[in-house]
């Protein structure tokens, strides 16, 4: 699969900083740490479009960018990478500032058409991840859960650590979101993702 055009549009913790919602948009979500932007940079094929960092928190703003296929070939849509949770080092007042962006985009931004949620599928579920979980269903906004960094696990244990997951998601949930898995380092999961995108975006403004 072909890499694809995308350039950064912007940086806000306002509506009134974030482009206009003109094109269809996904936003991307989870914890510190959990690898948002090697995803984001794994998935359009280009190795510095978001910055990464190994210091958790560094997403501060809503960040933008307009991605489309590569010769103009289908939709063009739009990616928000959000400012991870869980983050214990930030102050109390500026995890209060995040919460308020995010939600506050997640509730308004009217273009938004599925968020993935992000996951470490090394870890057993974390009590953040799955309070984001019924908080986008409470809100009924759609999303995917994306487990993340399944290159660091061998398979049985991959397969063990989901079925963790979908057994607490299962003690309120009768029908189970999307599960998509991925790999920043092996590509793992692109196609999927992409195929998703597509698929969703090919039903944009019917």
């Amino acid at each position: 699969m072909e890499n694809l055009k995308a350039e950064h549009l912007g940086s806000g913790r306002e509506a009134k900083h974030w482009p206009k919602p003109t094109l269809p948009e996904f936003a991307f979500i989870g914890r510190s740490n959990v690898g948002k932007s090697s995803l984001i940079n794994m998935m359009v094929g280009i190795h510095r479009l978001a910055r990464v960092s190994n210091t958790p928190g560094r997403t501060r703003n809503v960040e933008h960018f307009r991605v489309e296929p590569h010769k103009g070939k289908g939709q063009a849509w739009m990616l928000a990478d959000l400012p991870g949770y869980g983050f214990a080092k930030a102050s109390k007042d500026e995890r209060a500032l995040w919460e308020t962006m995010i939600r506050t985009y997640l509730r308004e931004r009217e273009s938004l058409q599925c968020v993935f949620l992000l996951v470490d599928v090394r870890l057993e579920p974390q009590r953040s991840d799955l309070e984001m979980v019924q908080w986008l269903g409470g809100e009924e906004i759609p999303f995917v859960i994306v487990f993340t960094k399944s290159d660091k696990l061998k398979q049985p244990s991959i397969v063990s650590n989901i079925a963790l997951f979908k057994r607490a998601l299962k003690k309120t949930w009768d029908t189970l979101p999307h599960l998509i898995i991925t790999s920043s380092e092996s590509g793992k999961g692109r196609e999927d993702l992409l195929a998703f995108i597509t698929d969703v975006n090919s039903r944009w403004g019917s």
